[in-house]
Parts: C-alpha cells; sequence; structure tokens
C-alpha cells in the first residue's frame, strides 16, 4: 500500500471518531465545554473519564459521523477557542494530578478569518508551550490524519502513538505538491516524501508505538490496555524526570 493510499485510508468516512474511542475505552465521561474567552469548540470534545480506577483528563479532536454532524464540528478543524478549551482542561489535570489522554484526528487547524481574528496562531503556540512543561503524563494517539500544527498542538506529549493506517505530517500532501512543484496532481510522491505513514514515523522516532487495525474493536481493547499497563509507570515517574524525557523526546528531533 502507497503512502497515499494510507492518506485516504486516514481519511474514510468508515474509521471511528475521537468520540467512539472515548466511549469504548473509558467509563463514566463527562464533557466539560467552554474556553472561558469566547465559546465552545464543538471539533474538540474533553473532560473526565476513569480508566479503571484511574482518573484521567480526555481530550479529542472530533470530526462528526455524518453530514449535519460533520458540519458542526467543522470537519474535525478546531478554531482557537477549541485549543484555549484543550489548554484549559489540560491545566486542571496538572492541579488535580491526573494524566491527560489526546486523541487527535484532524486535516490542521481551521484557517478562516474568524480563527485568525481570534489568534489561532497564538493559540497553538500557547498549547505547546503549556505541554512542554505540563507536570502530568501526556499520552497522545493519532487515530485517522495529524495535521501540521493543529495536530502537533494536542501531540506534544511524554509518550505518542498512530493507528496502523494514520498519518502524521508537516503539511497534507495536497499542499506540499502545490508549494514544491506547483502541481497537484504529484500529490502522491508529495506523500511519499513527507514520510507520514505509521510505519515511517515508527522507523524515525516520531512514534513509540504502532496499533494494529485488524478491527477498530480490538483497536480499542489494546489501546485501553496499553494505556492501563503505561499510565502507571509515568504517574509514578517523579515530574522533573517527566520533563527532562519529554524535552528530550522533542529536542532529538
Amino acid at each position: 500500500m502507497s503512502a497515499y493510499d494510507k492518506v485516504m485510508l486516514a481519511r474514510s468516512k468508515g474509521r471511528p471518531t475521537g468520540a467512539a474511542y472515548i466511549e469504548n475505552i473509558f467509563d463514566g465521561f463527562v464533557e466539560l465545554h467552554g474556553d472561558r474567552r469566547f465559546a465552545d469548540d464543538p471539533a474538540i470534545v474533553g473532560g473526565l473519564a476513569l480508566l479503571g480506577n484511574i482518573p484521567v483528563t480526555v481530550i479529542a479532536i472530533e470530526k462528526g459521523t455524518d453530514t449535519k454532524e460533520r458540519l458542526r464540528r467543522n470537519f474535525g478543524m478546531p478554531n482557537p477557542e477549541g485549543y484555549r478549551k484543550a489548554l484549559r482542561l489540560m491545566k486542571q489535570a496538572e492541579k488535580f494530578q491526573r494524566p491527560v489522554v489526546c486523541f487527535v484526528d484532524t486535516s490542521g487547524a481551521y484557517c478562516g478569518l474568524g480563527a485568525e481574528e481570534r489568534g489561532q496562531g497564538q493559540a497553538i503556540a500557547e498549547s505547546l508551550m503549556e505541554l512542554s512543561t505540563l507536570r502530568t503524563p501526556v499520552i497522545s494517539i493519532l487515530i485517522g490524519e495529524g495535521g501540521s500544527g493543529g495536530a502537533l498542538a494536542l501531540a506534544l506529549a511524554d509518550q505518542v502513538w498512530i493507528l496502523e493506517n494514520a498519518v502524521y505530517s508537516v503539511i497534507s500532501p495536497e499542499g506540499c505538491a502545490s508549494i514544491l512543484w506547483k502541481d497537484s496532481k504529484k500529490v502522491k510522491e508529495a506523500a511519499e516524501c513527507l514520510k507520514l505513514t505509521a510505519q515511517d514515523l515508527e522507523a524515525n522516532g516520531v512514534v513509540e508505538r504502532v496499533i494494529p487495525e485488524e478491527d477498530f474493536e480490538s483497536a480499542f481493547a489494546q489501546i485501553k490496555e496499553l494505556l492501563a499497563e503505561t499510565l502507571p509507570g509515568l504517574i509514578a515517574t517523579p515530574t522533573e524526570e517527566l520533563l527532562e524525557a519529554r524535552y528530550q523526546r522533542f529536542r532529538k528531533f
């Protein structure tokens, strides 16, 4: 399967969205709304939940499953208030010493006029800056498309995992082809050059785990099991060691 085939698979309508992962992995999810500055962004779902007996903060980029829902969720392209809501929940998790689990699936942050007027770039930058020193464990899981800074804003984590047919890249293949070759027909070549597949990312040390996709029920079960195995160790790690390891993880890139 080519890199662009993986891109199309990552974008396919049949893939479970972030809400499905929350529903199938965690118990007692309570959604929290709003950034306390402007509005609530439906493209990002976040709140409190339990993983077994571990209280966690869960944040997911949500694309929606049908046309009406996709329009309401802005096709999973968050506005600044979405990133600010996510950051508010992360800081709350830090205060109460809850680990943070993020599910990432976006073509990128919304680039509309209103988003730019409300500080899209600043919202992403604040998220990156705060996550780099957040004093609680963070795990991010790429479940579909991981596009540019809009994905990285929720993926500056202690560990980053990816599903077998998900992708993660600094730019879409279409955008890359348009910029490098001024030719959108070279999208397949661009996808190969970007090294955006799960297998490429693991080989280059960008992600720690690739989760098989034999079927999504087994993927849910495997993620739940892996989180249950991994989170206690991260929680037990002294905070300064956790932050240093996170720093070194990204410094090596």
